[in-house]
């Protein structure tokens, strides 16, 4: 998708500060982080939220999950950390473009919302 923000920052159009990246997904660390590890993982095909996720390959699905834990294990997460898909505006999502959130690196709040 030609406007969509991830999309530029896959293509190496917009700069990221990139941790993780393979044939099926990219990763990068949130410009605005919530936690001392904030880290964005987003499938390299453009599906625009978990809703939409249907549309893809099973292997694309397997590929986000697997590179989720790569990257809390090489980010030392040991302690445990949070994964969050925010799908559309009541969830606040702010890009249509489906992506999880990697949050740890010191104790969250049992509280979701």
């Amino acid at each position: 998708m030609s406007d969509c923000l991830f999309c530029k920052i896959i293509a190496g159009e917009i700069p990221s500060n990139k941790v993780y990246e393979d044939e099926i997904c990219y990763a990068f660390r949130d410009i605005a982080p919530q936690m001392p590890t904030h880290i964005l993982v987003v499938p390299k095909a453009h599906t625009a939220n978990i809703s939409d996720a249907a549309d893809l390959p099973d292997a694309v699905l397997a590929g986000l999950i697997r590179a989720i834990g790569k990257i809390a294990k090489a980010e030392g997460l040991q302690n445990g950390f949070r994964v969050i898909s925010n799908c559309g505006p009541d969830a606040c999502q702010s890009v249509p473009h489906l992506h999880f959130h990697i949050l740890g690196g010191g104790p969250m709040s049992e509280k979701m919302a």
